[in-house]
């Protein structure tokens, strides 16, 4: 099942994909995708109606991201073996965690803000998942029962604010619009091997990013545990994976992304992502 969010900026209405490409209107049976739709029970209720059955959306309509704001926005840096490879650093021994502000999640297909100071802003694929059921100390064993489902993101990073500016990472990677996220929520069910999935990364036609998740350092059952030490996972939450090697920092010479570039992700099963650079507006 694919389930998605379609409308204006801060006026999406949940929705699902049918098995012809269709887009179904959800709003008559779940308020959003929410805590409840993502739980076992509202996934199940969902799954099991009749597509066919739902309003139609004939009408264009921009894609936003498939879930509402989440609690929290997690990224895990570093996290595949030929990426660290290509930024010269050790393969860590635990995950390297940080956050992005859930203010940066935008939609698949909306503009990216190229901020004031801004001299080397890059892009990053990853395989992202969305928790359904929360908890605390959640064994790797357990891990794949908390999720909801996949989802694709981009985890657009600045890389002056990111590691010349002092304190975390978190002020390189949470600028408005850097964390398009979608097309689609994909349910577990519908990529049953989450740990050999491709994902490739294009910047105006020229394929930067090819790669796939069998080269993560930490999988995601490990990725779950780690995080449940430290924090309950609720919900809703998103959880980026990492990315594979080619982004614009590890090029040589490194090739940032500019105003007018344009970026394409793609992945099976959860879909294309197609946006934009422009120059921030209040710049």
């Amino acid at each position: 099942m694919k389930l998605l969010r379609f409308g204006p900026v801060g006026e999406e209405k949940p929705g699902l994909l049918d098995e012809h490409g269709q887009i179904r209107d959800l709003s008559g049976v779940v308020a959003d995708i929410n805590a409840e739709a993502l739980s076992p029970k509202g996934l199940a209720q969902l799954a099991a109606l009749d597509a066919a059955t739902l309003p139609a959306v004939n009408e264009p309509v921009r894609v936003g991201a498939p879930i509402p704001r989440p609690g929290k926005f997690i990224g895990i840096g570093l996290n595949y073996a030929d990426h660290a490879e290509e930024a010269g650093l050790p393969i860590p021994d635990q995950p390297i965690v940080f956050y992005k502000a859930a203010s940066c999640i935008s939609g698949p297909n909306d503009d990216i803000l190229h901020p004031r100071g801004s001299d080397r802003l890059d892009y990053e694929v990853e395989f992202a998942f969305v928790i359904g059921t929360g908890g605390r100390y959640i064994s790797r064993e357990d891990a794949w029962d908390h999720i909801a489902g996949y989802t694709l993101v981009n985890d657009i990073s600045e890389r002056t604010f990111q590691m010349d500016r002092g304190g975390l990472w978190s002020k390189g990677k949470s600028f408005d619009t850097f964390g398009p996220t979608g097309p689609y929520l994909v349910t577990r069910d519908e990529i049953p091997a989450p740990q050999n999935h491709p994902l490739k990364a294009t910047v105006n036609g020229e394929v930067r990013q090819d790669g796939t998740t069998e080269t993560m350092i930490f999988d995601i059952p490990s990725i779950i545990e780690h995080l449940s030490l430290y924090q309950t996972l609720e919900p809703g939450d998103l959880v980026c994976t990492g990315t594979p090697p080619g982004v614009g920092m590890g090029l040589r010479p490194p090739q940032y992304l500019v105003p007018g570039d344009q970026i394409e992700l793609s992945s099976p099963v959860l879909g294309t992502q197609s946006m934009q650079v422009i120059k921030d507006p209040l710049a």
